[in-house]
């Protein structure tokens, strides 16, 4: 549930933290006040659109933030919450979005930033708004199908499972077949096209390492006067007569014939000795290097080409060479698919044609178990709805056959219903008016609250333009659905507030030429004068007191025996 709620510098709110409990909490208030602005609020810290309107006037950015329990270890929150890497702990989750000025916002969950689509995701299955021009899920005939499995789901759930993982292999099969059903023309173009460049490729037979060892070679080819000149320097300073080592050597025998008469000497004739050997292996090595330096021409004209060659090949296939032979191993499976179409055909068609069989299959056993269990939802749902003073109404769950498979399978699911004797049902969308639209989503809310996995369902006003019986029943509809999960509601009802578990009256004020939304909990006596103000007006008296006592007394007895 929510146990907490802070909203600072949100359109006419300053700062406002208020605490939350289990069952039903009504808020009241003028009309103004900022009861909407409220839920607006937690909409969009559950990741709804934002918008730079919505930060108070002179203020840089708007800060909401929320504080969720979830009591239950197997809520599907927790499965969000690790496909995200979120930790929640102790059953806590702590959404936070800010609102700056630039347009953009931060959003954080259990403190860790995420992008907008995740605090979305996870907001939309912690809280369920639902306002009195919001019946999304009804309004909408392809959510239909989803509200029945939601219904059937301990039903469907295995053959659902299995519906799904036939019908992925499914659509990347005919994926396949689609690739192999090119036309004539083209298949011949692509066969000519991968021929011509499997054997460029083969011709060329580029390797990983030789362009290196080209690039190289021809610094070298391009330097020979140059690396001849210095090289044969560095040969006649070390071994040409009169020079480096002979000098080095007569040190080397001086050291020697000192080191006999004093030992002092003896690592310094080392050192010498040692480069003295050294400089003459050094002096053979570049000796037997200039032997063998030779200037081709021809060769290097050899190597431009074969480097022009790979710079070719890159242009057409790839920026390096790994990437070339890549694409030169995959053109070569796809020209071996394309000469062996008529067998690939052939063979994933009989697939094609098995795998439609089972999908079938599950098909029909999905719309077998969707059938019985829409006549269930039916029954359910009338019984709600008569408990909502619609007596007359009918419903019924539409089926259709589709001619094709889809991530449903071929069933396609309409609410259908007739509020008048004598007509017959038709689409809920179509024909059911906004009130009867809110009764209908209450008796919906209703048979889902124990099962939904939502820990807060918010109703925004969805009682307007009800009152008498209609008004009474559907108040005793929302705190039975507030056994299940909070409800959190916005009415105008005294039969609502009444029925509320906790009662917060919002009221909105002028300081320093500023208004500022406040809210506050309200006792048992504040609560009576506020329902007597809701079912009088402005004026209160001591008959409207004693008639609003008496609905709570009354709202009381009716909690009770829902327990």
């Amino acid at each position: 549930m929510l146990k907490e709620l802070s909203i600072r510098n949100f359109a006419i709110i300053d700062d406002l933290t208020v605490s939350f409990s289990e069952g039903l909490t009504v808020l009241t208030g003028e009309t103004g006040a900022g009861k909407s602005i409220i839920i607006d609020a937690v909409h969009i810290l559950a990741g709804g659109r934002g918008s730079t309107e919505f930060i108070r006037h002179g203020e840089k950015k708007a800060e909401l933030g929320g504080h969720f329990e979830i009591s239950s270890e197997k809520h599907p929150i927790y499965l969000k919450l690790e496909e995200h890497g979120i930790e929640a702990e102790e059953g806590s989750i702590i959404l936070r979005r800010d609102l700056n000025e630039s347009g953009k916002s931060i959003c954080r969950v259990n403190g860790k930033l995420v992008p907008l689509s995740v605090l979305r995701e996870i907001g939309g299955s912690l809280i369920d708004i639902h306002g009195q021009h919001e019946n999304q899920e009804l309004m909408d005939e392809k959510f239909h199908i989803h509200l029945l499995d939601h219904f059937a789901y301990h039903d469907l759930k295995a053959i659902k499972t299995n519906y799904d993982e036939a019908y992925e292999t499914y659509r990347q099969l005919k994926r396949e077949v689609a690739e192999l059903s090119i036309n004539e023309q083209r298949a011949a173009q692509r066969i000519d096209l991968y021929q011509f460049q499997i054997q460029e490729l083969e011709q060329a037979a580029l390797r990983v390492d030789e362009e290196d060892a080209l690039s190289e070679e021809r610094t070298r080819l391009m330097n020979f006067h140059k690396i001849f000149e210095r090289a044969n320097m560095a040969y006649e300073s070390i071994s040409g007569e009169g020079n480096g080592l002979d000098f080095i050597g007569n040190a080397m025998n001086a050291l020697e014939d000192i080191v006999r008469l004093d030992s002092i000497f003896k690592e310094s004739s080392e050192a010498v000795t040692s480069s003295f050997y050294a400089l003459q292996d050094a002096a053979y090595q570049v000796k037997n290097a200039l032997d063998d330096l030779e200037y081709d021409a021809e060769r290097l004209n050899e190597v431009e080409q074969r480097l022009a060659l790979y710079q070719n090949m890159k242009r057409k296939y790839g920026t390096t060479v790994e990437e070339i032979l890549f694409y030169y191993e995959k053109i070569e499976e796809e020209l071996s698919q394309l000469l062996n179409r008529d067998e690939a055909m052939q063979k994933n068609e009989q697939l094609l044609a098995q795998m439609e069989i089972d999908l079938n299959e599950f098909a029909e056993q999905l719309t077998t178990v969707r059938k019985q269990s829409a006549l269930k939802l039916s029954e359910a749902i009338m019984n709600e709805l008569r408990m909502l003073h619609m007596e007359k109404a009918q419903f019924i769950v539409n089926f259709e056959q589709l001619d094709h498979f889809d991530a449903n399978g071929k069933d396609y699911v309409a609410f259908y219903i007739s509020t008048n004797v004598g007509e017959p049902p038709k689409s809920l969308p179509k024909v059911a008016s906004g009130g009867e639209l809110s009764r209908m989503m209450l008796a919906l809310k209703t048979i889902f609250s124990s099962s939904n996995g939502i820990t807060s369902i918010i109703f925004d006003e969805v009682d307007t333009g009800v009152s008498g019986r209609v008004a009474q029943a559907i108040a005793e509809k929302i705190a039975a659905i507030s056994v299940n999960s909070q409800v959190l509601c916005i009415s105008h009802l005294p039969q609502v507030a009444a029925m509320a578990d906790h009662q917060y009256y919002i009221k909105k004020q002028v300081e320093h030429d500023r208004t500022f939304t406040t809210i506050t909990e309200m006792e048992q006596h504040e609560r009576i004068e506020e329902i007597s103000r809701m079912m009088s007006g402005a004026e209160i008296t001591d008959l409207t007191l004693q008639h609003a006592s008496e609905l709570l007394q009354l709202a009381n007895e009716r909690k009770e025996a829902m327990k």
